[in-house]
């Protein structure tokens, strides 16, 4: 097996994989029903959606401890507006990724009943390591199975699960694996547990709605739906144990039930790892993956310069917003960062061992996120810079504009030969303003990227291209600059900045693009958002305590169901 593990036999390998499968055809998804400033809002529709597989590691790391491996990687998705976390609604589980997803599930459950963690992971002891134990099979099956289902189990659940658990450790006892016998106790729980992980309602997060007690014909997030809302949004992993406890208890949706708890996940360290997956989402940080320059045009940009590229940004962001608590748009023009030996090399600064934080020079060209790395190598091609794709990546990416798709049939030679009779980019791109049908869009995009050419493909600095002097002065809807430190206090000026931002926490908290219906919470939120200071902080707070957050649109179906209980009492 992967992970690390030994590989079984593979008659107690199909054994187990079987036995794990026929508990994955018990799980169905649940159903679900389609004095304050803040507007009135109708709220979102409910969703079903895959877990990512961040989330799901995340998660498993909670509930097992970091000590257990989770690596686990789900098949990609197309992002949709801005957010690949906006198209989980529309994601399945191929064949494939289910054979993936059983690997990880089979080897976390050897790791969690081998000798060294079975103490401890297994709360109770049964009676006999070599037989069934049904008390206290029920006793872990129920513990773990909440975190897992992020939900109460039922008792018939439970019972299926420890029948199934004594059924395969008498079975099993005794049994070689890999030249160790099988303790039967274990070894069912075993079975189980890969069961458990591999269950439909753990791999999809299902939403629930219920009738909203203080208005008959509105729905609600059910307390257990609205647990997983709220810390899948805040911490990109399930909820844990004091929050089902609040949902399982009432008091998460009693009066000042729902502040209390986010706050008290706004203070914990576990929003970072939240906040760190939503900003690598929403800058597309995926594309590190794939990520690659030309050796021989940028010797020094290694994999561990992109890893540590996409982790400076990160650091950056997270310090500012959330451990110094400053204002969002002022990411763009600090010059306060952090530094590892990799990127001290592009940067051209003296290096120290490991991460340390450092601040560039008030005469240094580089000031906010669009100057490092991370930005400027993302928005390259493998040899050279891209005046357009910068352009366009500031514009979808921080604003939330759309750049049209470049019409068939571009002749696109003039841009990407440097021709001796065009050194520089401004000269090459200003083949795409003398034709009409490309003139349009690079009118938006070419000032903004022009502005950054005295960076080159993989973040360095330079002032000469071929051997011509770069030309830095750019525009962003009708301020004009010079260089990088101008863009930066362009964008960060520029109001549809934090706007974007608003619209992007809104969409990955509640799973989807906000509908025509959410425009007035959205102005709400860019409101407050403003009069706060644009403090990351208070904006997560603000839309986890709205209305658009916890209530849910009803269909028509269930619009008639409503209106005919209410005649009816």
């Amino acid at each position: 097996m992967s992970l690390g593990m030994k590989r079984s036999t593979p008659k107690l390998g199909q054994w187990f994989r079987g036995a794990a499968l026929s508990l994955l055809t018990l799980g169905v998804l649940a159903s679900c029903s389609p004095a304050d400033p803040e507007p009135e809002s109708s709220g979102t529709l409910p969703l079903t959606k895959l877990i990512t597989a961040e989330q799901y590691s995340n998660s498993l790391a909670y509930i097992f401890g970091s000590g257990i491996d989770t690596q686990v990687q789900f098949a990609p998705v197309a992002r949709n507006e801005g957010l690949l976390a906006n198209s989980l609604a529309t994601a399945g589980v191929s064949v494939g990724q289910v054979q993936t997803i059983q690997s990880v599930a089979s080897s976390v459950a050897r790791q969690v009943m081998n000798v060294e963690n079975r103490n401890h992971l297994v709360a109770c002891r049964p009676e006999a390591i070599d037989g069934a134990d049904e008390t206290c099979a029920a006793d872990f099956i129920s513990k773990i199975g909440r975190l897992l289902f992020r939900r109460a189990l039922t008792d018939n659940e439970i019972a299926t699960f420890v029948e199934q658990a004594s059924v395969s450790a008498q079975e099993l006892d005794g049994e070689e694996l890999d030249g160790d016998k099988l303790d039967g106790f274990y070894a069912g729980l075993e079975v189980v547990l890969e069961g458990l992980l591999l269950h439909p309602e753990v791999l999809f997060i299902v939403e629930t709605a219920e009738q909203d007690p203080n208005n008959p014909e509105q729905l609600r997030l059910d307390a257990y739906s609205l647990a997983s809302r709220l810390s899948f949004f805040l911490w990109n992993a399930s909820p844990d144990d004091e929050l089902l406890a609040a949902a399982e208890s009432g008091e998460l949706q009693s009066p000042g039930g729902v502040e209390r708890a986010v706050d008290r996940m706004l203070e914990s360290p576990r929003l970072v790892e939240g906040m760190r997956a939503f900003f690598d989402d929403m800058l597309v940080f995926n594309e590190f993956k794939t990520l690659a320059k030309d050796a021989t045009i940028y010797p020094e940009f290694t994999s561990v310069t992109a890893q540590d590229a996409r982790e400076q940004t990160l650091r950056t962001i997270i310090d500012h917003t959330l451990n110094k608590d400053q204002d969002y748009r002022d990411l763009f023009t600090s010059r306060s960062t952090f530094m590892s030996p990799a990127l001290a090399i592009i940067y051209g600064v003296p290096a120290q061992p490991g991460w340390a934080p450092y601040t560039f020079a008030e005469d240094s060209p580089r000031a906010g996120l669009l100057t490092q790395v991370s930005f400027l190598a993302l928005t390259s091609h493998p040899g050279r810079s891209s005046v357009t794709l910068r352009g366009m990546a500031l514009r979808e990416r921080l604003l939330c504009q759309t750049v049209p798709e470049p019409p068939p049939g571009i002749d696109f030679s003039v841009v990407s030969n440097p021709d001796a009779h065009y050194p520089t980019q401004r000269q090459r791109v200003a083949a795409h303003l003398e034709t009409p049908s490309c003139a349009g869009c690079h009118r938006i995009t070419d000032p903004i990227g022009l502005s950054l050419e005295q960076f080159d493909g993989a973040g360095g600095y330079r002032l000469t291209e071929n051997g011509a002097t770069i030309d830095a002065t750019g525009g962003l809807d009708g301020f004009e600059f010079d260089g990088a430190i101008g863009l930066g206090e362009a964008l960060s000026q520029n109001p549809e900045l934090p706007r974007c931002l608003v619209q992007r926490v809104y969409s990955y908290a509640t799973g989807g693009p906000p509908e025509i219906e959410a425009r007035a919470a959205l102005d709400y939120f860019n409101e407050e958002f403003a009069a706060d200071g644009y403090k990351l902080r208070n904006l997560l707070r603000t839309i986890a305590l709205s209305k658009s957050f916890t209530l849910i649109q009803q269909s028509a179906d269930e619009e008639e169901r409503l209106l005919a209980t209410n005649s009816s009492q």
